[in-house]
């Protein structure tokens, strides 16, 4: 009879225990951990550490996760275990060559692996190649870009490869280059680096076996004068290139020859409303998963524009988005799909907005978190 009582007694006491675990593995399995790297200053220490719920849209507080100087933009290994980053301002004269500094991932905490010199001032965007044996910067201030080996164990070695830009333009900013961001075409073969004070977005073949860099034949995709290309993205089927103007705040397409890594100005649309005449200053440019929509930050009109994108890679605007905050700086689209977290440098936030999946089209979700003068918002891989 005894045992007979204690079989129901178990199932009422086992089955909500299952439950309630199940449902505690569902909700951390729609955790995500986001990487914010700022400007430091009395309020910010460095990288910090966020979990983002891909579920509801929701952003924790944040977490120191390491001490660095002006991490202002962060690239992670393929693998997951190593981060990166861009030491825009170190201590010393502006001319003084800035650092990258090699991180492994522990959690939500970063443990520093070692430092290097960008061989450049103001390094301002770092990217690792899908290799994962090759980290690439592009050095602002320096007007340069450089490359580096991976050693197994995720440390930076000395800069392999070292090019110095000199084409300027015609806008004030535009006196010496001005190097701004480093990205690898969709096969690996190619460095694509948007240049500021050029106007132009340089090419280089990149041997993944050596890591050795050589500017390409035809060298270098060209825009219209004082536009300063800052932040480039391909399309979801690599044949187009979207370039983001900092100084025209606009968006120009070129079509891209990867046979060649030859660059062909196809066309050109503004990031603004019709008709505003206030401060400008693109930023950030980014395509959503789905290859089907566009955006970009606009610092000024503090807002995000999107964009419809046709099957022949033509952009059609589809209005603006206010952040909640003041200066967008980079922004990014959570790996769902569902969310797009934009960074308010001078308004220390972070606004989270819906992503509506047939129009592009955003909505913000929940409050703006505190988080100081944060420049760059980086998802880790899940594990």
């Amino acid at each position: 009879m005894g045992f007979c009582i204690r079989i129901p007694l178990i199932g009422q006491i086992t089955w909500p225990l299952t439950a309630a675990l199940l449902l505690t593995s569902a909700a951390s399995a729609a955790d995500v951990r986001v990487f914010v790297g700022t400007y430091t200053n009395a309020q910010s220490k460095g990288i910090y550490s966020l979990q983002f719920d891909e579920t509801s849209g929701k952003l924790s507080a944040p977490t120191l996760a390491a001490e660095s100087e002006s991490p202002s933009f962060l690239a992670m290994h393929p693998t997951g275990r190593y981060l990166y980053a861009a030491n825009e301002h170190p201590s010393g004269p502006a001319s003084a060559p800035g650092t990258i500094s090699a991180f492994a991932v522990d959690g939500s905490s970063l443990k520093l692996i070692n430092i290097v010199s960008s061989r450049g001032a103001g390094p301002c965007h770092v990217a690792v190649d899908r290799t994962g044996h090759w980290l690439f910067a592009a050095n602002y201030a320096g007007g340069s870009i450089a490359a580096f080996p991976i050693q197994a164990n995720g440390a930076l070695g000395e800069a392999s490869s070292f090019f110095q830009h000199t084409l300027t333009s015609v806008e004030p900013r535009q006196k010496e280059p001005h190097a701004h961001m480093v990205v690898l075409s969709p096969d690996n073969r190619f460095l694509l680096v948007a240049d500021l004070g050029g106007d132009r977005v340089f090419v280089y073949r990149f041997d993944e076996r050596s890591g050795k860099l050589t500017l390409n034949d035809p060298p270098a995709g060209i825009l219209p004068p004082g536009s300063g290309p800052r932040h480039i993205a391909f399309s979801h089927d690599g044949k187009l290139l979207y370039v983001l103007s900092e100084l025209k705040d606009t968006v120009t397409t070129f079509r891209w020859d990867a046979g060649k890594g030859a660059l062909e100005s196809a066309d050109f649309i503004s990031a603004l409303p019709a008709g505003y005449t206030g401060s400008k200053s693109g930023a950030e440019i980014a395509v959503h998963p789905s290859g089907k929509f566009l955006y970009t930050s606009n610092r000024g009109h503090d807002s995000i524009a999107m964009f419809a994108i046709a099957a022949d890679g033509k952009l059609t605007a589809q209005g603006h988005q206010p952040t909640r905050g003041k200066t967008p700086r980079n922004f990014t689209i959570d790996p769902s799909g569902k969310f797009l977290l934009a960074a308010n440098q001078d308004s220390s936030t972070i606004a989270v907005f819906g992503i509506d999946e047939k129009t592009g089209k955003l909505a913000p979700v929940g409050d703006p978190v505190a988080v100081p003068t944060p420049v760059s918002i980086l998802f880790a891989p899940r594990k």
